[in-house]
């Protein structure tokens, strides 16, 4: 069945594009969703008259997606949760939680568009990436410190405290030398 995408669908293709797919994958999803329409003469015409105001749609979007990528760059989120030794987190931090943290700092954003490798199982320092629009993300930095002393616990960040202290001396002798 020949159909006409309204919104952009992932792994298919976006706003405005004529496509052929399986009947039953339009009928019973594409279609009832307004994620398409079946793609006959009237359709295809009045796509054509419509173009521009996608085209428009589609640059609002972007420019509110470039503004939420600044926002979140200057951003910075602080979860606590039960840290053992060693900085090992009692569970995870999910995409949900970051997603819950975010939206008490007014900024919202769905949790399946923050992009993570793994559940986060250690304290520390992350960066963390969100997909706002098509080719459009974002970063932001994530603290991951213990509930108890809101600091952050374990190995990970003492290596990198360490080796600025001890280049510094290093650089000064041959100098002084």
């Amino acid at each position: 069945m020949k159909i006409i995408l309204m919104k952009d669908v992932e792994k298919l293709g976006k706003a405005g594009t004529i496509l052929k797919v399986k009947d039953g994958y339009a009928r019973n999803y594409l279609i009832p969703r307004g994620f398409a329409l079946v793609a006959d003469e009237k359709s295809v015409k009045q796509l054509e008259f419509n173009k521009r105001l996608i085209e428009k749609q589609v640059n609002i979007e972007l420019a509110k997606a470039n503004e939420m990528a600044q926002k979140l760059a200057e951003c910075e989120v602080r979860i606590a949760k039960k840290v053992g030794e060693e900085g090992k987190l009692f569970g995870s931090v999910t995409g949900r939680e970051i997603g819950d943290a975010l939206k008490e700092k007014g900024i919202e954003i769905d949790h399946k568009d923050i992009i993570l490798d793994g559940n986060i199982k250690k304290s520390g320092i992350y960066d963390v990436e969100v997909k706002l629009f098509r080719e459009v993300h974002g970063t932001f930095k994530l603290w991951v410190v213990s509930e108890d002393s809101n600091e952050i616990v374990g190995a990970e960040t003492k290596p990198v405290e360490a080796p600025a202290e001890t280049e510094a001396p290093a650089e000064e002798t041959p100098a002084e030398a």
